[in-house]
């Protein structure tokens, strides 16, 4: 899908949904690491998450992007337009980003972000938008990096479990 990245990255077909639900899991917790001390955020039981996947990948709500190295899945995204109510139809969204841990910091968010930004472009969508977790101070310079900007008052409280999270949204162009 995206030429000039260092990973490759392309459509998520419906095999690669357990590795994504793997990759998912592994990496859900060290996402969310900022938050309160003591605080146990669930992993969802791998099936149920696997299920998940496969049913985004089947209808393409969102659409799922997977990196790799090799054969092996070492990063996913979800694409779709903005589920924000009262957004525009050009408002595109990026619904889930992860990276392996052994592999955040060699390229493979950047190769995911070039492949979003190409698919959301050809989608229509002029405009980004992404919630991450405020304690999250890795995702946000990542995407502060990429052009992103945090949108003043886009602050909203999701809960995971039994622990509250507070999620900035941040946005950019695409043209």
């Amino acid at each position: 899908m995206s030429s000039n990245s260092v990973f490759p990255v392309r459509p998520a077909v419906l095999r690669d949904a357990k590795a994504i639900a793997e990759l998912h899991n592994a990496t859900v917790r060290a996402a969310f690491a900022g938050e309160p001390e003591g605080a146990q955020l669930p992993v969802m039981a791998l099936d149920k998450r696997q299920a998940y996947w496969r049913e985004a990948i089947e209808y393409a709500e969102p659409q799922v992007l997977v990196a790799l190295h090799g054969d092996r899945i070492v990063g996913f995204a979800g694409i779709d337009r903005s589920r924000d109510e009262g957004t525009q139809q050009t408002m595109g969204e990026i619904w889930d980003i992860y990276v392996d841990a052994d592999f955040q910091g060699l390229g493979v968010g950047l190769s995911l972000w070039n492949a979003a930004r190409e698919g959301l472009f050809e989608e229509g969508c002029t405009h980004v938008s992404i919630w991450l977790p405020a304690s999250n101070a890795t995702a946000l310079r990542f995407f502060e990096l990429a052009g992103f900007a945090r949108e003043a008052g886009a602050v909203k409280t999701v809960r995971v479990g039994a622990v509250e999270i507070d999620e900035l949204r941040l946005k950019r162009s695409l043209i």
